[in-house]
């Protein structure tokens, strides 16, 4: 077998999980996810998003189990600014009306 090497980039995947629905199960204003949407395109350069079908989140909650509708949005960037993302965090958490919004990152390389 010939093992071709490929030169990689090392990156890091940025992804945001935001609710379709508030608490009272009602849908949030499409607005608040078009501002996220055109902040972060505008910051980094661009976007994923995945819409459809919504992603489905499923948490215990005492002896109840919490389900949610959401979509993720994905940023690639090359240098992980933390303290950036917890203060947007805490803005999405206002904006979206949230007690928490999840937004993880882990390392990639490119290929």
């Amino acid at each position: 077998m010939r093992v071709i090497q490929v030169p990689s980039s090392a990156m890091h995947l940025i992804q945001i999980l935001l609710p379709l629905y508030d608490k009272k199960q009602q849908p949030l204003n499409r607005s608040l996810h078009d501002e996220v949407k055109r902040e972060l395109t505008k910051l980094f350069g661009g976007l994923a998003a995945y819409t459809r079908p919504p992603a489905e989140g499923r948490w215990s909650q005492g002896r109840s189990e919490v389900k949610d509708d959401i979509v993720v949005y994905e940023i690639m960037v090359e240098t992980l600014d933390a303290a950036w993302w917890g203060d947007y965090r805490h803005k999405l958490e206002e904006r979206f009306a949230q007690e928490q919004i999840v937004i993880r990152a882990m390392a990639m390389s490119l290929l």
